[in-house]
């Protein structure tokens, strides 16, 4: 059922207007955003017609814009990743960890995406395994799935990414080693270590010139500017937050299906908008999560929602340890036959079993009428050319 409100529909009132006051300060990955959503399962992208095999019901069904951003366009998008990940979980508790930067990080990081994420992704999964390979804490290669989210409750710049981990790890001599029960790595440890890295990182990457400033950040271009923003982030806290395990591998493969695909703001939450305003659903994680309106003028709302567009190409889903995708399927094979070795239940490794609703909603969608299966009579072609991919503002944008 289609939401009351969609972002698509502030974005067709409210856009051109955005698009007139922005001019080129709008990049171009954000003007194609804008129209793809916009564009997102009207007859400007064609379509089909699909007639239900037991009560003959027809509707006609237009094609989704498939952009990674879209907060239509993730459902299928997601359904198959989890179906991909669900014969990978291993039958370990496993853990979930978020890595944050500071203010003044997330500041430069929006005005150098690409680079600063990569350090994000890089530092955050270099702390996790250098920390498990320590024989003081597990002594065992680490593996884990990295997410990366740049938004916070009110659309705001907030880069974090978050980590499921198994419980465990191969040690040196090939045995499966196991956490202590509720407990993975030390959060101090891992933020010291998480802040020493990423700076790291960072300060290569301004050596290398690979960071660019502009407006109220320009003057950080000087070495010695760039050192004094760095000065104080080295004397603080940085948080690395860890939440308790998961029971099972359900709850694993729910919690994956919440966050991997998520966008900056999901049409469910918004509550109302007229020329002057977009209310939206947020919670207030100060107040015990308690619930609150916020008011936004139309052009802030779609500024904040275009803050979180990610660079072409760039991947926010990442794979690191013995789940890299180089050795995946391998490693995940030796660490499932080690652990077959200790279990007394002979159900408990296996994979859950497939979700039938997910499964029968990406093969075949049900009659609204009688629920029975909807079969493709008739296509119809888009509106526009799609000739040349790279500049049509209706590329798909699926990474």
């Amino acid at each position: 059922m289609r939401p009351v409100l969609e972002v698509a529909d502030i974005f067709r009132r409210h856009g051109d207007a955005f698009r007139a006051a922005q001019g080129n300060r709008l990049s171009q990955a954000q003007r194609r955003v804008m129209a793809a959503i916009e564009a997102c399962r009207t007859a400007v992208l064609g379509g089909h017609v699909e007639q239900c095999e037991d009560c003959g019901e027809v509707r006609v069904a237009y094609n989704s814009c498939r952009n990674r951003h879209c907060p239509k366009c993730q459902g299928l998008a997601r359904a198959q990743w989890l179906a991909d990940r669900r014969a990978e979980l291993l039958p370990v508790p496993y853990f979930h960890l978020v890595f944050t930067v500071p203010a003044p990080l997330a500041a430069i990081a929006l005005q150098n995406k690409a680079v600063v994420y990569d350090i994000l992704f890089k530092a955050a999964a270099e702390t996790v395994r250098t920390i498990g390979a320590d024989p003081k804490y597990l002594g065992a290669e680490t593996g884990m799935i990295a997410i990366l989210h740049s938004w916070g409750q009110t659309l705001t710049h907030h880069p974090h990414v978050h980590c499921i981990v198994p419980g465990g790890g191969l040690a040196p001599d090939g045995r499966w080693v196991a956490c202590r029960p509720g407990f993975f790595l030390p959060v101090h440890v891992l933020s010291r270590l998480y802040r020493r890295l990423f700076l790291e990182r960072l300060l290569d990457a301004f050596d290398a010139g690979k960071l660019n400033f502009f407006g109220d950040l320009a003057e950080l271009a000087e070495p010695a500017a760039f050192a004094r923003r760095l000065a104080p982030l080295r004397r603080i806290a940085w948080v690395v937050y860890a939440k308790r395990p998961f029971g099972k591998a359900e709850q694993v493969l729910d919690y994956l299906g919440r966050y991997t695909h998520r966008v900056a703001i999901a049409n469910s939450r918004l509550v109302a908008f007229d020329n002057d305003h977009v209310a939206f659903s947020w919670k207030d994680y100060r107040q015990n999560s308690a619930t609150k309106i916020m008011k936004l003028k139309p052009d802030e709302f779609i500024r904040r929602f275009l803050l979180h567009t990610l660079p072409d190409g760039f991947h926010r889903i990442r794979h690191f340890g013995f789940m890299a995708n180089r050795h995946r399927a391998a490693k995940l094979a030796l660490c499932r036959e080690l652990l077959d070795r200790e279990q007394t239940d002979p159900n408990q490794g296996r994979p859950p079993p497939a979700d039938s609703e997910v499964q029968t909603w990406v093969e075949v969608p049900a009659c609204p009428d009688c629920g029975g299966v909807m079969r493709i009579i008739e296509r119809f072609r888009h509106r526009f050319s799609r000739s040349n991919p790279r500049t049509s503002p209706f590329r798909c944008d699926t990474s």
